[in-house]
């Protein structure tokens, strides 16, 4: 990106563009403010009164946090943008099928998009509506960038709750359990179990070292819990949007500081196991020009079927779109 130093990591030159500024995507704001990765933020809405009001009560968090100018603005304050973060979308409607949501968010895409490259072509796109996979494979293709630089959210959630899970079970650090979802971020993610480890040490191994084996029905009800968590807590309160908030503001903070973290954002798959053509996470570095390296996990045969399913799945939703470029 023009005029960008890896270099500053707090410098005002980090501006990030918000659409949507519902729960989600201020939410998110508020995680940028708190860990002080922005200089500067700005939240365009179509409902500017109550974009203007959570616009004054982040301002308001400032103070007691780091610096950074935030406001309320429109596709013009794109410009200069290092990420442009779209979190703006429809919500689903009693009886209403997943295609057609989807059918309904890719039109809203397509009003969003063209005014976002207007003023600015530089960007990394990062892509949070619903169904995010298919959504930021839209985006792409609409938007004619580079793929490196379109990305999704991804499954960064659902490997969050996979780890907190498997720590629970085990009474241990979440940030030492490293284990991945794969795949949609939806009903056929893929929990890989085969390659999951404590700090190092494959996880059966761990359970021999400390006599506490992991059997089939745990992880069964730990994969279920993962893929119908966001059900669960919906059902109880209506949305989820801390840990999306905080998973996108580590998705950005990779970007803006050059950090290569390993994250399991949606990109396009480069050919491996197979697929292509097709937006999926996988363990990915990312850095400040976006994706820099998707990597392949040595899969066991079941895993591996499940993760081509679900690509066919997301092909088949994708076909259906027949997505043309703007």
């Amino acid at each position: 990106m023009d005029n960008f130093n890896s270099s500053l990591y707090n410098s005002p030159v980090h501006k990030i563009a918000i659409i949507g500024a519902g729960k989600v995507g201020t939410t998110f704001a508020y995680a940028l403010i708190l860990n002080g990765l922005a200089g500067e933020i700005v939240l365009i809405d179509v409902d500017k009164e109550r974009t203007e009001g959570e616009v004054m009560d982040l301002s308001h968090a400032v103070p007691l946090s780091s610096p950074v100018r935030i406001w309320h603005g429109d596709y013009a304050d794109c410009a200069g943008a290092n990420i442009i973060v779209i979190t703006a979308g429809a919500s689903q409607r009693p009886g209403e099928t997943r295609l057609d949501l989807l059918k309904r968010n890719t039109a809203i895409f397509r009003q969003i998009l063209p005014q976002v490259l207007e003023y600015n072509r530089s960007a990394i796109l990062l892509i949070a509506t619903n169904p995010v996979d298919v959504l930021s494979y839209a985006s792409w293709k609409l938007s004619g960038l580079d793929a490196a630089r379109v990305i999704g959210s991804g499954t960064v959630l659902d490997t969050a709750r996979f780890r907190s899970l498997i720590s629970t079970r085990f009474n241990l650090d979440a940030r030492n359990v490293h284990a991945f979802i794969i795949g949609e971020h939806g009903d056929s993610e893929v929990a890989v179990w085969s390659s999951a480890n404590i700090a190092g040490v494959p996880m059966q191994d761990y359970c021999r070292q400390i006599g506490n084996e992991i059997c089939g029905d745990d992880r069964r009800r730990i994969t279920d819990e993962v893929r119908n968590a966001a059900y669960e807590i919906i059902k109880r309160k209506g949305a989820t949007y801390y840990a999306v908030g905080m998973g996108l503001a580590r998705i950005v903070e990779s970007i803006l500081r050059d950090q290569n973290s390993v994250l399991s954002i949606s990109s396009l798959v480069p050919g491996l196991y197979g697929i292509e053509d097709v937006y999926l996470s996988l363990p990915t570095v990312l850095g400040q020009n976006g994706v820099e390296r998707v990597l392949e996990l040595n899969l066991d045969e079941s895993e591996m079927a499940d993760l081509l399913h679900s690509a066919a799945l997301m092909r088949q939703v994708i076909d259906q779109l027949e997505i043309q470029p703007l």
